[in-house]
């Protein structure tokens, strides 16, 4: 075989390598993506189908109901309001009033079934897409209430 001839096998051989390690690396990002809605995106079937996403808001206050670790709880962004069940242990800054994001899938009944529940971790601090969610969903209260 020629010099160029090796060269050139060598050259494509690295390019199939890298082709390939780039789409396993991509498949793999691809799958742990979790995307991040309102209730409102919800309500309205923005929400991803068969896969698993993630929903803030607030937790709606009188909601929350035991069921030994099992924990049903309503998420609001004062627009809309989906029902979550979790089984587990809940993070100890979870409180009716307060913000939560909560990860998981939506069963078809419409109800929210959480792998995960993230709490906020100050008084003050929410994600931005929730506090933007809650702002535009008061606007819009706001809006109705001066059309009556």
């Amino acid at each position: 075989m020629k010099n160029w001839k090796k060269r050139g096998a060598i050259i494509a051989a690295g390019l199939l390598t890298l082709g390939v390690a780039s789409a396993l690396v991509l498949n793999a990002l691809n799958s742990n993506i979790a995307l991040y809605v309102t209730p409102s995106e919800v309500a309205a079937g923005k929400a991803p189908k068969e896969s698993v996403f993630r929903i803030g808001g607030m937790v709606k206050e009188g909601s929350i109901r035991r069921d030994n670790l099992t924990v049903h709880f309503v998420v609001t962004d004062t627009a809309r309001e989906i029902p979550v069940q979790y089984t587990g242990i809940l993070p100890d800054l979870f409180k009716e009033g307060k913000g939560a994001v909560v990860q998981g899938r939506l069963d078809p009944s419409g109800k929210f079934t959480a792998n995960e529940v993230l709490a906020k971790h100050d008084e003050n601090y929410m994600p931005p897409a929730a506090q933007h969610a809650v702002d535009q969903a008061k606007r819009a209260q706001d809006a109705q209430g001066a059309k009556k």
